[in-house]
């Protein structure tokens, strides 16, 4: 039954690596290039939609490793669960202290309403994004290779 409940927990947490690797790498770079307040517009509205959603995957995710490292404890690679579920928790209070107060005033801004350092203030949710991205792939490779 481990094992199942493993394979879920990396799926779920690969997946979650996935979808903010491509908001990184994949969607940031293409609002980024859109004309005029269309990627203002965009970058909003993704706050909105992931902002709701990312939350309870990212908790969601710490819970699940944490269940593992507890349930696994004496087994193979629990090292590795456990240092994944910090670098998971490390995560989420990147996420809480430098990302979501950003990602909070992004999300109601609009053409008419945005303050003139909007631009800084998304390539400073951008930057924080790469390293938080670069985290949770660490805690990704962790996992997988708790279960090889």
């Amino acid at each position: 039954m481990l094992s199942a409940f493993e394979v879920f927990t990396v799926v779920v947490v690969g997946v979650m690596v996935g979808v903010e690797f491509s908001v990184a790498f994949v969607m940031n770079p293409i609002l980024n290039a859109l004309p005029g307040d269309a990627g203002q517009l965009g970058h909003a509205h993704g706050g909105r939609m992931l902002g709701a959603v990312m939350p309870v995957w990212y908790i969601g995710s710490v819970v699940l490793v944490a269940v593992w490292a507890v349930a696994g404890w004496h087994h193979r690679g629990a090292g590795l669960v456990v240092t994944a579920a910090a670098l998971l928790v490390l995560s989420v209070v990147m996420s809480v202290l430098l990302l979501v107060p950003i990602n909070n005033r992004n999300k109601s801004w609009t053409p008419g309403n945005r303050p003139a350092d909007w631009k800084e203030q998304l390539h400073r949710w951008e930057r924080w994004h790469y390293v938080r991205v670069a985290v949770i792939i660490g805690a990704f490779a962790l996992l997988a290779a708790a279960l090889a």
